[in-house]
Formats: structure tokens, C-alpha cells, sequence
């Protein structure tokens, strides 16, 4: 095989649940559930992960904690430890820094690895050996000629597999599945999809660009027939990842109903996310509040900051003014504060 670019996928398996497991070995093989304060009866929190031993009884990331208690009643519910993740997922991307590749960390377990190789396989084999012997930790490696296609191919390989998807494979891996098994092709538009008649990526990718950019659009339409040709971007950028912003975001066990907690709140809220600004040393541009009525009806309104700053006074100030623009007659479930950050200096 002639050397050339490829684009790798690298994904921890079942990640929060691996870092909870190194911690404590004596619940391997058994139903794990992490979420919250790891208490199951509480109301109002959902599962960040689950093992797969917990996942085999219908337990996925965002179900309500007491949804999986139900279903799997002897399951082991921890509570989260983001720092704990956060130190974890450090330790595996200082692991592939090594590797003479190039690096684009797309979270605390997914990276996207650009590499000149003419065995991509054995690149792969030699990241999973390497991740396991630093951290003990598993992943699965995609192989792609673009990120779409690694993406995709490391959902083929899991768990802790190798699997590469090209344009030579594409048709007989992907042609039969559902649209939104693709790469950036949700439920909702999925189902609008289906509403048209285009049910597979098959059908999808046969589509008339002209009659895909009536229903959704002239960039967008003509894209997911882009994606279910197999297409997508093919450059790894290295450049450090950069927060854009940070939110501060809380839902309550019991629904708030009087106008001055939820200020109290928001104020609080907001507080929290411009000290939050001040020791990551970025300014705010934007704030944003978000208020989630009973039962599930979400909605959000920003304004943009006359200059950007820190100070807490004015961020607060920005944050009860966007909150009056809300009708707050109905009952709040959560309620959250975030804010856009001015980009660092060079």
C-alpha cells in the first residue's frame, strides 16, 4: 500500500463510565449508571452514561435517573466528577501528542488524528495499545478519507475495534441505513427526510440537489446529500481548542413560581459565570438567560454588552434585564445564564 493522508477517529469507550470503573474495580461486569449527585431517586437528573451492561437494559445518557432505576433496579448509581474526566481525558491526548500525527481534540473522548501512513490499520492498533498502557483505558479507531467517514467508521468499530470506511466500502456499509445514522443528520430532519420519501441514505444520496435545497434550503439541503455520498471535510486543524463561552445552568427539584427566587437565581447564576470569566482571564461580550417552564417549553434571549468586561455588577445587570423580557407565568423547572467570550489575544 502506497503511503498517503488518512483521517483517523479516535474514540474512548463508554468513557465517564471507564474513568468511574478504574476508580472502583470491583463494579466491572456490572450495571453502572453515572449521573448527578448518583442519587436515583432524586427527581429532575439524568444519566451522563451508563455501561454496557447497564445499556442492555434500555439505559442511555440523558434518561432520567429514576426512568433507569425502573428498569434496571440493581444497578450502581455514582455521582459525576467532571474533574475527574477532565484529568483522565488529559492523560490519553498528552498519549497521542506523541504519535507523529496531526491532533484535533474534539472533546474529553474524541479526537480527530491526521496522518501520513501507508498502514493506517497498524497506526490505529499502535494509539489503542499505547492509550490502554498509559491509562487503561480502551478506545475504538475509525478510518476515514475524511472526517465524516472516520466519524462513522469508529461507531462501526466499537467496542475497542479498527474499523476503516472509504469511499470504496461507503455504498455496502451505509447505503441501507437510516439518514440519520449520517454524521450531522438528526430525528428532526431525519423525519422530514422521510416525509419526502428519502428513508435511506441510499435514497438520500440519488435526491435532487434542486428539490433538497426547496425543502431545506440552498446550503443545507444540497449537504446532507453531501453527507450521504460519504463526503466531508478532510483537514485536521491543530489549533488549540478555544472557549467560546460558559454557562451556569440549574434545574430545581421543585418548579419555581415567584418572580423575585427567579431573579434571585439568575442573579446568582450570572454571578457565578462572570467570576468564572474573571479566573479564565476572558472578557464578555454577550449574555444569554434560558428559562425552562413546566413541563418541557425551553426559551432563550440575549443581548449583546455595550463593551465587553468581567465586572459582576454589569454582567448581573444584563442578565435580570434579558429575564423581564420572559413571561414568567408559568412555572420554571431550570433555569441558566451564559455568556460569549472575546477572543484571546495572540
Amino acid at each position: 500500500m502506497s503511503t498517503r493522508d488518512w483521517i483517523l477517529h479516535v474514540d474512548l469507550d463508554q468513557f465517564i463510565a471507564a474513568v468511574e470503573l478504574l476508580r472502583h474495580p470491583e463494579l466491572r461486569g456490572k450495571p453502572v449508571v453515572v449521573g448527578g449527585s448518583g442519587d436515583p431517586t432524586q427527581p429532575r437528573t439524568v444519566a451522563a452514561t451508563a455501561t454496557y451492561e447497564a445499556r442492555e437494559h434500555g439505559i442511555h445518557s440523558g434518561m432520567p435517573l429514576r426512568t433507569a432505576l425502573k428498569r434496571c433496579p440493581e444497578a450502581v448509581f455514582l455521582p459525576s466528577d467532571p474533574p475527574a474526566y477532565e484529568a483522565a481525558s488529559e492523560r490519553v491526548m498528552a498519549t497521542l501528542r506523541d504519535f507523529p500525527v496531526r491532533l484535533e481534540i474534539w472533546g474529553w473522548d474524541e479526537a480527530f488524528i491526521g496522518a501520513t501512513t501507508d498502514d493506517p490499520e497498524a497506526l490505529a492498533a499502535d494509539i489503542q495499545h499505547a492509550v490502554r498502557a498509559r491509562t487503561d483505558l480502551s478506545c475504538s479507531v475509525g478510518i476515514g478519507d475524511n472526517k465524516h467517514q472516520a466519524k462513522l467508521a469508529s461507531g462501526y468499530a466499537k467496542p475497542a475495534g479498527i474499523y476503516r470506511l472509504t469511499s470504496e466500502n461507503w455504498a455496502e456499509a451505509m447505503n441501507d441505513r437510516p439518514t440519520d445514522a449520517l454524521w450531522g443528520i438528526g430525528a428532526r430532519i431525519s423525519k422530514k427526510l422521510a416525509g419526502l420519501g428519502l428513508h435511506t441514505v441510499a435514497q438520500l444520496a440519488a435526491a435532487d440537489p434542486a428539490h433538497l435545497a426547496e425543502h431545506f434550503g440552498p446550503t443545507n439541503g444540497p449537504w446532507y446529500r453531501y453527507l450521504a455520498l460519504g463526503k466531508g471535510e478532510a483537514e485536521v486543524v491543530t489549533t488549540p481548542w478555544i472557549a467560546r463561552g460558559h454557562s451556569r445552568e440549574t434545574t430545581f427539584q421543585r418548579d419555581l413560581t415567584d418572580k423575585t427566587d427567579i431573579a434571585h437565581h439568575i442573579a446568582t447564576l450570572a454571578d457565578q459565570v462572570a467570576q468564572d470569566a474573571i479566573e479564565a482571564d476572558r472578557e464578555v461580550t454577550r449574555v444569554s438567560v434560558k428559562v425552562r417552564f413546566t413541563p418541557f417549553l425551553t426559551r432563550t434571549r440575549q443581548s449583546k454588552l455595550p463593551v465587553p468586561t468581567t465586572d459582576p455588577g454589569t454582567i448581573t445587570e444584563a442578565a435580570l434585564t434579558i429575564l423581564d423580557r420572559f413571561d414568567l407565568t408559568r412555572p420554571v423547572r431550570l433555569l441558566g445564564v451564559a455568556v460569549e467570550y472575546t477572543l484571546p489575544q495572540e
